[in-house]
């Protein structure tokens, strides 16, 4: 049998991490999470990081094991991960699982990355000044003047998405797709991707009451020791932005949970969406 890694993904709260932590009891295997906002140490009720229960069941890598304060993206976890595999297969397994709902970083893992050009600092600089003075709206629309394919193709409403896309057009003088080339890269190894999927109402309530859960865990408190950090590029994610607006006084707390509930419903919308396209997946 050939080295496997055997990929679980789907929406977020449809049940991949129970799901996994079988999967890899069966092939006596650890978890390697593949989730771009449980790995940060700080970030641990807003991102539904595995219970202690959970995490003792089998090993996981990847969870909580950096700072909101550090450079990370899908190409540093593609390249940490890989090596993890790679290590692993050396040491005797045969299937490897990996189990997240970051399409990125999946995608990374699974066919490499477009090499992108060196971005000028200062056009860093002074489109986070934009947003921090006027908001989202006028990068939103520079994008879509410099670069109409981007724009029509990522969440418009992720600044770090926009910030990426527009400091690349910015930098280089093209269009942040033209950089997009498709290529793939093959893998020494096998991958199987299993998606779970569940009839929409079900995830949709499945959603709402995890967004209590969190509430219940103490989320506003989570959120109020990170604004210091508020600005970092890994708290610019569904629960954390809604509960920032709420300590600054723009919703109220009810408010807040319905939106967090509602953005996260329209997070899984779009995973969905994006891995429906995927003819390699084998849907559960």
């Amino acid at each position: 049998m050939g080295r496997r890694l055997v990929i679980i993904l789907g929406p977020t709260a449809v049940g991949k991490t129970d799901f996994s932590i079988e999967t890899a009891l069966g092939y006596g295997s650890p978890v390697i999470s593949c989730d771009s906002r449980q790995i940060y140490k700080e970030m641990r009720i807003g991102t539904a990081v595995p219970s202690e229960e959970q995490l003792a069941a089998v090993p996981h890598h990847f969870i909580q094991c950096t700072s909101v304060t550090g450079p990370w993206d899908a190409g540093k976890y593609a390249s940490e991960a890989l090596s993890l595999i790679g290590r692993l297969f050396d040491k005797g397994h045969e299937t490897l699982v990996m189990c997240g709902g970051s399409m990125f970083y999946i995608d990374a893992v699974c066919n490499g990355l477009d090499e992108f050009p060196d971005v000028d600092p200062k056009v860093r600089e002074s489109l986070n000044e934009t947003y921090s003075q006027e908001g989202l709206e006028p990068l939103v629309r520079k994008l879509s003047e410099l670069d109409p394919a981007t724009a029509a193709s990522i969440d418009l409403s992720n600044r770090a998405r926009v910030i990426r896309a527009l400091e690349v057009c910015i930098s280089s003088g093209r269009p942040f797709s033209s950089f997009k080339t498709g290529r793939q890269v093959k893998r020494d190894f096998e991958i199987e991707k299993i998606g779970l999927s569940r009839p929409r109402e079900e995830l949709y309530a499945r959603i709402d009451r995890r967004v209590l859960k969190m509430m219940e865990e103490g989320l506003e408190h989570e959120v109020r020791s990170l604004l210091p950090y508020r600005n970092e590029t890994a708290l610019q994610t569904v629960g954390y932005k809604e509960m920032f607006d709420c300590l600054d006084g723009k919703t109220s707390l009810d408010e807040a949970v319905a939106l967090i509930q509602q953005h996260t419903r329209n997070y899984a919308k779009r995973q969905l969406t994006w891995w429906r396209r995927d003819r390699d997946i084998r849907w559960l």
